[in-house]
């Protein structure tokens, strides 16, 4: 009377790959994540290598391990992937307080965020 395994959450031409808890605001995240969105994965890596934002480096290291999960899980050829969806969504956020004047307090938010890549294998039909 055992529980029955969780079916896959994406395709059989898929993987993916989830980072949690990047130190960065959701808001910055998509902007790098927005540069590898429908891209070939070689492709996508060397923009990342060469951008100059901070978060490219923790975004390169989540597509490196969607890419491994492809490979090494789903038997899926790296040649023939491309970033099919890289979603960001929010995470926790710490709340800090820093003295004013007159004896109040301003808040300080410290946002986390958290970012999902979903590969794709590029099928003949998907070019056309």
């Amino acid at each position: 009377m055992s529980k029955e395994k969780n079916g896959r959450r994406v395709g059989d031409n898929e993987a993916m790959a989830k980072l949690r808890m990047i130190k960065t605001s959701p808001q910055k995240l998509n902007l790098v994540a927005q540069l590898i969105r429908n891209k070939p994965v070689a492709k996508a890596l060397s923009d990342l290598r060469f951008s100059k934002k901070r978060v490219a480096k923790e975004v390169s290291t989540c597509l490196q391990s969607a890419i491994a999960n492809a490979e090494n899980n789903h038997a899926l050829d790296i040649d023939k992937l491309y970033v099919d969806e890289a979603f960001v969504g929010k995470n926790m956020v710490m709340k800090r307080w820093r003295a004013r004047a007159r004896g109040r307090a301003a808040k300080i938010l410290k946002p986390f965020s958290q970012l999902t890549i979903i590969l794709k294998e590029q099928n003949i039909e998907d070019t056309k």
